[in-house]
């Protein structure tokens, strides 16, 4: 065992082993109680990856020093290659990619057992669903608007051609249903909402307002991330319905006004060719992706570390890493969803 003795520190700073080089935990009061005459007691105890450390607050004559104990965690009757292997494993710090992977999964599960049992902050929950619902959806229908008219200019002009007009619409709906309209709006929330999570959960982890709310008795799981992940997916499937809306308003819209392509014509075709199963795929992706963006959004601001420019690292990190989630999980779920031959547009050609 390696003792240290020092002067105690102010209370909530962080006393480290030079021996040992293994980071002790905190230091819960300063004062003790007048009543105290050489006595001993353990201010708080943790485990570093070879030793177990103590901190131990000692009182002799009015005078409080701190006694820091490490004690090797590997048995004594271990020799050898073991003891080398087991040093090994405990001595090593997986990548922080790693570990904040393990934190998003832990978290993802333990957000939806508790969304199963009905352990939802509802105050919480509502006011995360003004952010991620009303206040992204003006930004969320003006993107769908453009990409419609976009697509709309590109379609009718190549269409026009080959004198397939009619089946503009079709095309344009299944487009907007099937990806378009899913993707726009999850790489939205990813940009607003996301980045928004991220950087609020890691200025609280990093200014302890997490082990504040553990101090207070409430779980940080339950009181900040539940309410976001389920307002993420809640928001997200009606925010797809609306978008794919104005996407196919906009397209109409063009194409009357700009190319004299009917609005019945462009409306009949969509309706021949789009199916329920097209509007419900669409939903199904939006809500997964609404997952994911939550759940890696606020594992990222949980598990911040350093300051402010660790804020600003989680933030961009966080974003990025929704975005490419949503892409790959995008392929997978049209590969699920929609194989073999499709003649879905054979009824409006």
């Amino acid at each position: 065992m390696v003792n240290l003795r020092c002067s105690l520190p102010r209370r909530g700073c962080m006393l480290q082993s030079k021996k040992t080089s293994v980071p002790v935990y905190r230091v819960l009061s300063r004062q003790p109680p007048s009543s105290w005459t050489d006595c001993s007691r353990v201010v708080e105890e943790g485990w570093g990856s070879m030793h177990r450390m103590s901190v131990i607050a000692s009182t002799s004559g009015g005078d409080e020093d701190v006694a820091v104990a490490a004690t090797s965690l590997m048995p004594e009757s271990w020799h050898g290659p073991a003891r080398k292997i087991m040093e090994f494993f405990m001595d090593s710090k997986p990548p922080k990619y790693a570990w904040r992977t393990l934190a998003a999964l832990v978290l993802g599960g333990e957000v939806m057992v508790r969304i199963l049992q009905g352990k939802v902050h509802w105050k919480n929950t509502l006011d995360q669903l003004d952010l991620v619902g009303p206040k992204s959806l003006g930004v969320c229908l003006l993107t769908s608007a453009f990409v419609g008219m976009v697509f709309t200019i590109q379609f009718i002009r190549e269409f026009a051609k080959l004198g397939l007009t009619k089946s503009v619409g079709g095309v344009l709906a299944l487009a907007l249903a099937r990806e378009l309209t899913p993707v726009v709006t999850s790489i939205i929330l990813a940009g607003r909402v996301g980045s928004a999570f991220a950087a609020e959960l890691g200025t609280m982890q990093v200014s302890e307002q997490t082990d504040s709310l553990r101090v207070l008795g409430s779980d940080p799981v339950d009181y900040l991330i539940t309410p976001r992940v389920l307002a993420c997916m809640v928001a997200g499937p009606i925010l797809n319905l609306l978008c794919l809306t104005m996407g196919l308003a906009a397209s109409v819209f063009l194409a009357d006004v700009v190319y004299d392509v009917s609005a019945n014509v462009i409306l009949d075709s969509a309706s021949r060719a789009i199916a329920s199963w097209d509007v419900i795929t669409s939903m199904i992706k939006c809500w997964v992706f609404g997952t994911i963006i939550s759940v890696v959004s606020c594992s990222w601001g949980y598990t911040t570390t350093g300051g402010a420019k660790g804020v600003g690292e989680s933030t961009t990190s966080a974003v990025v890493i929704s975005l490419v989630l949503i892409f790959i999980a995008d392929f997978a779920l049209s590969f699920l969803f929609f194989q073999g031959q499709g003649d879905a547009l054979r009824q409006c050609v």
